[in-house]
């Protein structure tokens, strides 16, 4: 059995590596996260009110794109409609449950695109397939499949060039037939190149499911290592992480995650080969409060460093000590030293206790390095090689620095 053939699209999909998560809704406006509604059993009719104050005055798209720009993502994930119905976008009369008729009174989508296409980001859908607000998702269940291919005819049809389509919900009615060919047809039509993603929750992740299915997804935790050898096509797979313990704004969820975590995290994806999709939850009107800005901002210091080797690299079987590991440059000619909880260099007074610096070794190393040097300040490091095995002095941080994963750069000769 061989490795299918991958994509352009794909390909490129996985090149981007980093992309923001966006859960925003009318959940918000009460700050207890997305599922608030289900979980505390809200009254349907009193909750579907908050439309009625649901304004948007705080969110600015192209803020919120700048922002994901400096961090370094390549792509936006946003909600569309998440499970309680209402449509960020305009239905075009399927119902009056969306953003243009609350008081917000725009079309917010819209807004979104233009500004990831104006910053060259790659705008992407999440959409729901489960539905607390339409009945027929209970009482018609063909009819309710209707009105969601409908809707994502709309979202396929009316914003240009998308980078995909991001489901969640199936998990909903395990024995159902949701007629995933039709929807995914629909997506094929307008939209060919279009990533088809279709969440399978944590009770299964990274399970692969219909044949248009272009990534598996893996939500919370860490991702596996794909093995796509005899799969009838090359699939990708991303991880999505949230900042704290929900998607969607929780005003008392004082859980986040540090700077070293997420920097962490994302390099566990890319060690798979998984792209990393981290969340951000804007508060009722669409502000993104003051600390995540800075977690993202200390992420996007970070990746302007070392981006090189979190876009361009990709799983090689060199696998390092400990969390440490490599990846092969797209072009074949470099491979990516990553070296997590590296020490500074400095008196044993002022240093931090507990981390190492000196000699690493990393096993399936086939081919002949010529040099290696750190990626932040070019200090060229001394190594020897030889059975496949690769052995690297490891400097330390110089006093004043400290990089969660710090990575060195090997030029093949």
């Amino acid at each position: 059995m061989s490795i299918p053939e991958a994509k352009q699209y794909i390909l490129d999909f996985e090149q981007m590596g980093v992309g923001m998560f966006i859960h925003w809704g009318l959940y918000s406006q009460l700050g207890r996260g997305e599922w608030v509604s289900w979980n505390e059993q809200l009254d349907r009719d009193e909750y579907n009110k908050l439309a009625n104050t649901f304004t948007a005055e705080d969110f600015d798209a192209e803020e919120i794109v700048l922002m994901a720009k400096k961090a370094g993502f390549k792509y936006i994930t946003l909600t569309t409609r998440h499970h309680e119905g209402f449509s960020l976008y305009d239905t075009c009369g399927l119902n009056e449950f969306d953003a243009l008729h609350a008081p917000a009174g725009r079309d917010l989508i819209r807004e979104f695109v233009d500004a990831c296409n104006k910053h060259g980001i790659l705008p992407m859908f999440y959409h729901t397939t489960l539905d607390w607000y339409n009945k027929d998702f209970d009482d018609d269940f063909d009819q309710y499949l209707e009105y969601l291919r409908k809707s994502v005819e709309i979202l396929c049809k009316n914003y240009g060039k998308i980078g995909g389509l991001w489901f969640d919900g199936n998990w909903s009615k395990p024995g159902a037939d949701w007629k995933e060919d039709a929807l995914y047809a629909t997506i094929r039509k307008y939209q060919p190149e279009a990533m088809i993603i279709n969440n399978t929750g944590l009770a299964e992740r990274g399970r692969l499911g219909n044949i248009e299915i272009d990534s598996v997804t893996f939500e919370q935790g860490k991702p596996t290592p794909m093995d796509r050898e005899g799969m009838p096509k090359y699939i990708a797979a991303e991880m999505c992480h949230t900042l704290n313990d929900h998607w969607g704004y929780g005003s008392q969820d004082l859980y986040y995650k540090s700077p070293v975590e997420l920097i962490q995290s994302l390099c566990d994806c890319r060690k798979v080969g998984a792209n990393y999709l981290l969340n951000i939850g804007p508060e009722a009107q669409g502000k993104v409060n003051d600390y995540q800005r800075e977690l993202l901002g200390i992420l996007g210091r970070w990746m302007n460093v070392f981006g090189e080797a979190i876009y361009n690299g990709r799983p090689c079987g060199v696998a390092g000590i400990g969390k440490n590991f490599a990846l092969k440059s797209t072009d074949g000619k470099s491979l990516y030293l990553f070296v997590y909880d590296l020490a500074i260099r400095g008196d044993a007074n002022v240093t931090v206790d507990g981390k190492y610096r000196g000699v690493y070794a990393y096993g399936g190393v086939n081919e002949a390095v010529e040099s290696i040097k750190w990626m932040d300040n070019d200090e060229e490091l001394s190594f020897v090689q030889g059975d496949n095995m690769l052995a690297v002095n490891f400097t330390g941080h110089p006093y004043g620095t400290s990089y969660p994963v710090r990575v060195a750069k090997a030029i093949l000769k």
